[in-house]
């Protein structure tokens, strides 16, 4: 939808640029703080919809807006002690308790704040007053508010505050327009422009950490299949894009099953169901449950937080903890578990969980291990690894493997190519799939030659040059077709043959490369060609000359 949208996009950019402008050029920065002006306008609409169907139904509803709040007062704006005049300073004594009193909450509501003019007005009101109510918004009790317990609202200039409430008006306008025109749910399209948003922490983090791509998030949840009720988790979770792809497909197959006319195919071929459709109470509040994320940066636990409210997760459940080191227990516990937890970086050894036992400081080994841990019997992953993982020969690499062959059942080795992560790296990649407690028999692989954009930094979306689909179709039914031929792009390798070449899983080990003969000319042939083809540039030359001799 936003690639066809040249509205948004402009708008997305200004905003960006705005901020840039601002003195507020570090990505990340900027992207916490559009957030929380997103997320002020968001809840003010979202109050107005529930007061107005509560209205419609006769039904009563508590709004967030309703009641009082203790205002933010600027003492030294009221310096009474400078009048000598009794009845002055009396007055200013009185101007200054009147400004403490509590005030309506529906002063904090952005439609409401938007219009306070000087901008200086508005910038402190929404500092000093309305940030703080989103803070604590949820309750002392709940994760996001005490993720926020240390957020800090840093836009300092007002005409900063005052472009950028406007931007984020015209965005909302475009997106209702487009929700309109198109048919697309509101809720969808907005949490795409805040998908589009963090497109631009743009640059990998500091232990390797970069946003995977849509398209791949939702082949994986088409590979592992997250059902209604079942516990889910990603344990480096950053913004949160495999728990909202998990929540996706869950809402999806409820449309399946409900209203199948409400499904819609994407831009990747993937069938969806809109957000808004068919969902109840219940279901939401099973989703918010079940859907559970870790990281070890605030950051990105606040944006993630953020990220899922915007796509209607009212209570998320996302941590800050480094799932890795001592003191995280949540083993045996989720039934599906959906990462692509950062690659080269290391952990201190003193730190290390104690129930990781691979001997290793290395990140990318140590968390297929902590999801192994944290995976209940019977429960499937589905992990983005580097390809190195596939054919180290150190100690720890072959132990990992030797863990996934012995002690699971490891379903499929899916090898993307290196462009997939561009322009955040150009490392090569592979996805694993196992079952906990299962019994390996047959590897499937699949060599992804395409996923459906360009390979280089641009990702240009492709016409009908995609593997994905392909590859959500050979995976489940690859027992029915059981693949042995070797030269194609997916095939089964018996578990004897992986254990035999020291649980080696890089797909090169196993593929069979074709090679056509091609037939050449005899030697004497392409000789006579070549002199042929000297004589005849030497003739040219010599008429060329004969010309320029003729013309002096």
């Amino acid at each position: 939808m936003l690639l066809a949208n040249p509205t948004l996009n402009s708008l997305i950019k200004k905003l960006w640029d705005n901020f840039w402008s601002g003195g507020i050029s570090n990505p990340l920065t900027a992207i916490e703080q559009i957030t929380y002006l997103l997320f002020m306008k968001r809840l003010d609409d979202l109050e107005t919809k529930r007061e107005r169907d509560a209205e419609f139904t006769g039904e009563e509803y508590a709004s967030r807006f309703s009641g009082n709040y203790n205002p933010y007062v600027d003492e030294t704006r009221y310096p009474f002690e400078i009048f000598e005049n009794p009845t002055e300073r009396e007055n200013m004594q009185i101007e200054l308790q009147n400004a403490k009193k509590p005030r309506s909450k529906q002063e904090l509501r952005w439609n409401n704040f938007k219009r306070i003019a000087p901008t200086d007005k508005m910038l402190e009101h929404v500092r000093y007053n309305v940030f703080p109510f989103i803070r604590t918004l949820n309750g002392n009790t709940s994760s996001f508010t005490k993720q926020m317990a240390n957020a800090v609202f840093i836009i300092e200039k007002p005409a900063l505050l005052y472009e950028a409430i406007n931007i984020i008006e015209d965005i909302f306008k475009e997106i209702e327009r487009d929700a309109t025109e198109k048919g697309q749910a509101f809720q969808d399209i907005q949490g795409d422009v805040y998908e589009m948003l963090l497109n631009e922490i743009a640059s990998a983090g500091k232990n390797g950490q970069f946003r995977t791509p849509r398209h791949i998030i939702k082949l994986m949840a088409e590979l592992v299949e997250p059902k209604l009720g079942q516990k889910i988790a990603d344990p480096a979770c950053g913004t949160g894009g495999f728990l909202l792809g998990a929540y996706q497909y869950i809402l999806t197959d409820i449309v399946r099953n409900t209203d199948a006319s409400k499904l819609i195919k994407d831009n990747d071929g993937f069938v969806r169901g809109t957000i808004s459709s068919l969902i109840n109470e219940n279901v939401k509040k099973n989703l918010q449950d079940n859907l559970v994320g870790y990281d070890f940066e605030i950051t990105m636990v606040r944006l993630g937080l953020m990220n899922l409210m915007m796509h209607g997760i009212d209570e998320p459940q996302i941590f800050q903890k480094d799932t890795l080191s001592k003191g995280f227990n949540e083993d045996g516990i989720y039934k599906v578990v959906m990462a692509n937890p950062p690659f080269t970086g290391s952990i201190d050894k003193g730190d290390i969980n104690e129930g990781l036992k691979t001997p290793t400081t290395k990140t990318e080994l140590l968390f297929v291990e902590r999801i192994y841990n944290m995976l209940a019997m019977g429960g499937t992953a589905a992990i983005i690894v580097p390809q190195g993982v596939l054919f180290g020969s150190g100690k720890a690499f072959v132990a990992l493997r030797k863990l996934l062959l012995e002690s699971t059942e490891l379903k499929a080795v899916i090898t993307m190519p290196s462009g997939v992560f561009k322009p955040y790296a150009g490392v090569s990649t592979a996805i694993l799939l196992f079952t906990k407690g299962g019994e390996t028999q047959n590897v499937f692989f699949y060599e992804m030659l395409s996923d459906g954009y360009s390979l280089d930094d641009k990702r240009s979306k492709l016409d009908n040059n995609s593997d994905l689909q392909d590859i959500v179709e050979k995976y489940h039914n690859r027992e029915k077709l059981n693949p042995t031929d070797r030269t194609a792009k997916f095939f089964f390798v018996p578990k004897e043959e992986i254990v035999e070449n020291d649980y080696d899983l890089s797909l090169s080990k196993y593929k069979e490369e074709v090679y056509e003969p091609e037939e050449y000319e005899h030697p004497s042939k392409i000789v006579n060609s070549l002199q042929a083809f000297e004589l005849n540039i030497t003739k040219q030359l010599k008429e060329l000359e004969n010309i320029f001799s003729e013309n002096e």
